[in-house]
C-alpha cells in the first residue's frame, strides 16, 4: 500500500465530501472523519433528517456547530463559518463549490442514477456506494465522469471494488487468476458435536436464523473435501442444506459490477454458491484439470462460508484462486502462507473482511486529491443481473429491490432494451407488472411498466447505445 506517500505529495490535504443517504455504510464515514487527516465530511444529505442528524453527532461533533439547511445561499455562508451541515436538499450539495466528492449511498437505483448525473455535470467526484446504480449504469456513469473530467469510483470498502484492487493487483505481479468471488455475509456454522448447521440472522441480507440437524449418513459430506471429490462434494452439500437460506440478489449484484470490470466471467448465470470452507477454496473453485469443478479458468461465484465456531470466517470478503505459470515461483505462491490445493498447482489468497464506510476514505481521497480511481482500468457492460419470478405475480404490482423475495435473480451476458429481452435488476425496482407474470418468467420489458420519466432508464439507453451498438430510442 502506497496510499501514504502518493496522498503526502498530493497539492490537495483535505478533500471536502458530501455524503448521501446514511445507512450503515454511509454513517461510517461520516463518523470516521475525525480520524482522517484528509477526509473532511461536514455535509450529509437524507431524507431522513433524523438519521442524517445523528450521524453527526455520532461523530462526536458539538451539535451546536451542526445546522439544518435546505437553501443553497444559507449553506454557503454556514461552511464558510466551519458549520457542519445537514439536508434532504440535492441542491444544497450541489450549489456547494467547496464540495469536491459526492459519495451517493441511498441504495434506491434511480435516485442513485440522478444524484451521480447531477454531480459529475456540477464537477464533482463521484464515489459510487449505490451498487444497485452501479450495476445497472456504472459503465455510462464511469464514461459521463471522463468528458465532465472528474472521477466516477467504486468504494473501497464494499465487495466488488475490493475485489478489483485484488484482481488487478494479482494480474500486475503476474498471477493467472482461476476463479474470483466474494463470500456472503452470512455463513454455516457447524456444531459437529450436535451435528447441526446454523445460519445466524443479522437483519440485514440474513433475515432468518435457522439450524439443520443432520442425519448420520450425511455428516461425511461436511469433512474436508477429498482429493478428486469437489463436484459430489458441492453438489451433495447443496442438496443437504438447501432449507438453510441461501444467496439473495443483493449478492449477485456486486458480483454483476465485478463481472463488468474484471475477466472473471459467471460459469452459468444461477451460480455453484458452494458451501465451502477457506481451505477448500482452492481445492473446489479451480478448472476440472487442477481437481475443482470449473470447465475452465476465470470464472466468477461466491460462496457460504463454512466453519466451527471458533474458526475464522470470511466475514462477507472477497479470494481470488490463483497459479504461478512459472514453476518455481508457484513453489512460492504454495509454500509462503498461501493455502493451496492437494498438488500444490492452486492457492488461495483472500481478504476475509470488508469494512464498508470505515475504509471508503482510500477512495475519496484519491478521486479528491489525485484524480483517479480505485477500481479497475476498463468498465464495460458485459453481464446483467435479472430476474424472474419466485411465485406468480399479478398484473399492477410493484416490484421491490433486491430484498423483495417474489423474484430470484441470476447474472446473464447484456442485452438491449426491448420486447422479450430480460429487463436489469434494478430497473424493474419501484415499478409495476404490465400482466400477470407467472412462477418461473423472467421479467421482459414486455411484461413491465415503463416509467414515464427515469434517469436511470435514460443512462440504461445510452449505454446500450454506447456498448452494445444497437440504436435504442
Amino acid at each position: 500500500m502506497i496510499f501514504h506517500h502518493l496522498f503526502q505529495k498530493a497539492d490537495k490535504q483535505e478533500v471536502n465530501t458530501a455524503i448521501i443517504g446514511t445507512g450503515h455504510f454511509g454513517k461510517a464515514i461520516v463518523t470516521q472523519q475525525k480520524y482522517n487527516q484528509y477526509l473532511n465530511a461536514r455535509v450529509v444529505m437524507d431524507i431522513d433528517l433524523d438519521a442524517a442528524k445523528n450521524a453527526l453527532l455520532s461523530s462526536g461533533i458539538d451539535e451546536a456547530a451542526i445546522q439544518y439547511t435546505n437553501n443553497v445561499s444559507e449553506a454557503k455562508k454556514l461552511y464558510e463559518k466551519g458549520q457542519y451541515l445537514y439536508t434532504d436538499q440535492i441542491e444544497v450539495v450541489l450549489g456547494l463549490d467547496e464540495i469536491d466528492v459526492v459519495c451517493e449511498g441511498t441504495g434506491v437505483p434511480e435516485i442513485g442514477a440522478r444524484h451521480g448525473k447531477l454531480a459529475m455535470e456540477h464537477h464533482k467526484h463521484v464515489v459510487m456506494i449505490n451498487k444497485e446504480t452501479d450495476s445497472a449504469v456504472g459503465p455510462i456513469l464511469n464514461e459521463l465522469a471522463k468528458e465532465k473530467g472528474v472521477v466516477y469510483t467504486p468504494a473501497d470498502g464494499d465487495q466488488h471494488g475490493l475485489l478489483m484492487s485484488m484482481y488487478e493487483w494479482a494480474n500486475l505481479i503476474g498471477l493467472t487468476v482461476i476463479s474470483g468471488g466474494k463470500a456472503r455475509d452470512g455463513e454455516f456454522i457447524y456444531d459437529e458435536k450436535n451435528q447441526t448447521v446454523s445460519i445466524e440472522e443479522d437483519g440485514i441480507t440474513v433475515h432468518e436464523s435457522k439450524t439443520l440437524q443432520l442425519k448420520e449418513d450425511e455428516l461425511k459430506w461436511f469433512e474436508k473435501i477429498p482429493e478428486g471429490k469437489s463436484q459430489e462434494y458441492v453438489e451433495k452439500r447443496a442438496e443437504i442444506l438447501k432449507s438453510l437460506p441461501g444467496a439473495g440478489a443483493f449478492d449477485l449484484c456486486e458480483l454483476t459490477i465485478m463481472a463488468n470490470t474484471t475477466n472473471l466471467k459467471p460459469e452459468f448465470p444461477e451460480l455453484n454458491r458452494s458451501t465451502l470452507r477457506i481451505t477448500e477454496l482452492p481445492i473446489a473453485y479451480c478448472s476440472q484439470e487442477n481437481g475443482g469443478i470449473f470447465d475452465k479458468e476465470g470464472i466468477l461465484d461466491l460462496i457460504t462460508c463454512f466453519r466451527r465456531e471458533d474458526e475464522a470466517g470470511m466475514g462477507g470478503g472477497v479470494f481470488i484462486v490463483v497459479k504461478c505459470d512459472n514453476a518455481y515461483s508457484n513453489y512460492i505462491l504454495t509454500t509462503k502462507g498461501q493455502i493451496p490445493n492437494y498438488d500444490r498447482s492452486t492457492a488461495v489468497i483472500y481478504r476475509p473482511y470488508h469494512l464498508c464506510g470505515v475504509e471508503t476514505s482510500t477512495s475519496i481521497t484519491a478521486a479528491g486529491a489525485l484524480n483517479i480511481d480505485t477500481g479497475s482500468l476498463e468498465y464495460k457492460p458485459q453481464y446483467d443481473l435479472v430476474k424472474k419470478a419466485a411465485r406468480d405475480i399479478k398484473a399492477g404490482e410493484t416490484f421491490g429491490d433486491d430484498h423483495d423475495y417474489s423474484m430470484e435473480a441470476s447474472i446473464v451476458e447484456a442485452v438491449t432494451m426491448k420486447g422479450s429481452n430480460s429487463v436489469p435488476g434494478h430497473l424493474i425496482t419501484g415499478n409495476k407488472a404490465k400482466v400477470d407474470i407467472k412462477k418461473g418468467e423472467w421479467i421482459t420489458y414486455d411484461k413491465l411498466v415503463a416509467p414515464e420519466s427515469s434517469t436511470l432508464w435514460d443512462l440504461r439507453k445510452q449505454q446500450d447505445n454506447m456498448f452494445l451498438g444497437e440504436k435504442i430510442l
